[in-house]
């Protein structure tokens, strides 16, 4: 037993417990003011505590299980994207939630873990034969799919984040440059046809005020309103904040779905600079602790999940934190165990689970 917890990572877990005092805190303040979001705070911690209980549940758990049950894994994620798309629940433009009584699910969000097993799977099928054309196009197909519905509900963000995944661990896996390449020279035109003939207005609107933000434009001054909410409260924090629950922006309810998608905002307006870079810096930690977990695995499938969820973390602090300072278009997207937001933050305890059973099974038992 004492040669197993050798191998747990400690460091990592210390990393998800300073975020979710971050969480607790911001999440406590970014609701404190609005009528609208009172029981938000609570049923954050009810949140936080069922995500404790699943990462507890998967770090017990031998992940090399889960390979044999990648399939029908796999396959009911496909069905339940699906069902979201016939009987899901609208919210913010998107058909993304099912409604399950006491409470809604995104299913979306543990699809993300979901499908980085089902592909980690697939590619230790056919290790030592990644770099085989055949073997990369199974495995964008397999990706194609779930990310084809995310993207029809519309959730252009976790579409985004299944790529990125897959891109990570393709490349992994053993993906060669030119096959990189020609990915490159397709994506592009399907780019055009997807901003012509896919793309919602409303999708297009934020891109142009990501291109630009401060624009005089009427209609685009009305799609900028969030972005330019959040650099004002990013901004009017200085070096120290405004102080915990003081902000001027975030507590007057100038900044929209500021417990979710600009978190990041309020606690740049009330911690400042120094707070906010102490942020950023445990989630680096945390994802720096992600990909040694991948450098250690004992074998490909644990690898390959751990480099797919590093992915999914990177992705999600790339995008929500780069369209709080608009360097990134405004997508629906949480800030990893900071954001208020059920579906996603179990998630990514589960997966920090799993990522702590893969350091634990890095070594063969011997008897």
């Amino acid at each position: 037993m004492n040669r197993t917890w050798r191998d747990y990572n400690f460091f990592l877990l210390g990393c998800v417990l300073v975020l979710t005092g971050f969480s607790l805190a911001m999440v406590y303040s970014a609701t404190l003011r609005d009528p609208d979001l009172q029981g938000y705070f609570s049923r954050h911690v009810v949140n936080l505590i069922v995500g404790l209980a699943a990462m507890l549940l998967l770090t017990a758990l031998d992940y090399h299980a889960l390979q044999s049950w990648s399939v029908p894994l796999y396959l009911i994620t496909i069905i339940i994207l699906a069902v979201v798309l016939v009987f899901g629940r609208i919210s913010s433009g998107a058909q993304s939630w099912l409604d399950l009584g006491l409470r809604t699910l995104q299913p979306s969000e543990p699809a993300k873990l979901l499908i980085i097993i089902g592909l980690a799977a697939y590619w230790q099928h056919y290790d030592g034969r990644g770099g085989d054309l055949r073997v990369q196009i199974g495995g964008l197909v397999l990706v194609g799919g779930p990310l084809l519905l995310v993207f029809a509900q519309p959730d252009f963000g976790t579409a985004m984040v299944f790529l990125l995944a897959w891109l990570l661990m393709a490349w992994v896996a053993g993906m060669r440059w030119w096959q990189l390449a020609l990915l490159g020279a397709i994506s592009a035109p399907l780019a055009y046809l997807g901003w012509t003939y896919v793309l919602a207005p409303y999708q297009k609107l934020r891109l142009q005020v990501f291109l630009d933000p401060l624009t005089f434009d009427p209609e685009l001054r009305y799609g900028a309103w969030n972005v330019i909410q959040s650099l004002n409260a990013v901004s009017s924090g200085g070096l120290t904040g405004r102080g915990w629950t003081l902000g001027i922006v975030s507590q007057g309810n100038y900044l929209p779905v500021r417990y979710t998608d600009f978190i990041f905002a309020v606690t740049a307006e009330e911690l400042g600079f120094i707070g906010a870079t102490i942020l950023l810096i445990f989630l680096g930690m945390l994802i720096w602790q992600v990909f040694s977990v991948a450098n250690v695995a004992r074998d490909t499938f644990g690898k390959l999940i751990a480099v797919g969820i590093g992915g999914m973390f990177l992705c999600h602090v790339l995008v929500n934190v780069g369209m709080n300072m608009s360097i990134m278009p405004v997508t629906g997207i949480p800030l990893p165990f900071i954001s208020y937001g059920g579906s996603f933050f179990m998630t990514a305890m589960a997966a920090i689970g799993l990522l702590q059973s893969i350091a634990l099974h890095r070594r063969r038992l011997t008897f």
